[in-house]
């Protein structure tokens, strides 16, 4: 495959994709879970039948709740209730009205986090991904120290934070379509999904990287005027590699998607999204972006 001879394709590709997710993260920003905005979730589960217009009418006129958030599981066998911080009094208050009013009730999780906690936790969230982001391009031009041409070690090392960033901000843009159109929260396993992403990602690149050195090592005086060739070369080598063992964990994450825990959907999704666009990223993006700055 003439991956390099076509690098302005698959570079464009990016630019797009990166472009989209920019613009869907403008509009529609994100739907922040009670991790990084406070407040309390309760899960619900009732003996008898109720609707969620009765539920949510109840919450707002007798519990006295201000703008509750109510939404029904997917199965259709409980409700999450999301609301303002409350203190354990009145939770045990709200639960005893709640049985009063419709029978039985099953509490199936309760969490409640100020809304400072929330903020905190936010922003060490987004600090730990920027140090990754950081110390993995380090590495990257620690590691390769003792490739100076045709292309210094430090460039290979902002390359890669510049592949790791576009494939962490596709999926952020996805999901912030989703949060828009399905409710979809920004938590704590969704910063996990991207970090997972962004270790995955980076394997890739490594592998390619590391195989540009060698084949550069053997080309010797000839590496300068032949950087194109060697990095083609280089990436059809690894190509099979690369595909395979993303494939076989993209499989995995597929299956989870479908038949794991509905509360692992979205983490499912974005580890999923994450590793095709990882994978495309080690191929048809780092690479080509390789030479072009060589070029420049």
């Amino acid at each position: 495959m003439n991956i390099i001879g076509n690098k302005k394709i698959f570079i464009s590709i990016s630019l797009l994709l990166t472009i989209a997710s920019i613009v869907a993260i403008a509009i529609f920003g994100f739907k922040f879970a009670i991790d990084f905005s406070g407040g309390t979730l309760w899960q619900l589960s009732f003996e008898e039948p109720v609707t969620r217009e009765e539920l949510q009418s109840f919450t707002i006129e007798t519990l006295k709740i201000e703008s509750p958030i109510i939404t029904e599981e997917t199965s259709g066998d409980s409700f999450f209730i999301r609301m303002p911080e409350i203190s354990e009094e009145e939770h045990r208050e709200h639960r005893e009205s709640l049985v009063e009013e419709f029978g039985a009730v099953t509490e199936l999780r309760y969490e409640t986090i100020g809304s400072a906690i929330g903020k905190e936790l936010r922003s060490r969230s987004l600090t730990a991904f920027i140090l990754v982001l950081v110390a993995i391009s380090l590495y990257i031009a620690f590691a390769f120290r003792k490739v100076l041409h045709p292309v210094s070690s430090w460039k290979y090392g902002i390359i890669t934070l510049v592949s790791l960033f576009h494939d962490a901000l596709v999926p952020a843009g996805l999901y912030a379509v989703l949060g828009y159109y399905y409710g979809a929260e920004v938590d704590t396993n969704f910063v996990v999904a991207i970090l997972v992403v962004i270790g995955f990602s980076v394997h890739d690149t490594i592998v390619v990287f590391d195989r540009i050195r060698e084949n550069l090592r053997s080309a010797g005086s000839a590496a300068r005027d032949e950087f194109d060739g060697i990095v083609n070369t280089s990436v059809n080598q690894t190509f099979a590699r690369s595909i395979n063992t993303s494939l076989t964990l993209f499989l995995v994450v597929v299956a989870l998607f479908f038949w794991g825990a509905p509360s692992l959907r979205y983490f499912m999704l974005v580890i999923g999204v994450g590793t095709v666009i990882g994978t495309y990223s080690s191929i048809f993006l780092a690479s080509p972006l390789l030479t072009l700055w060589k070029k420049k």
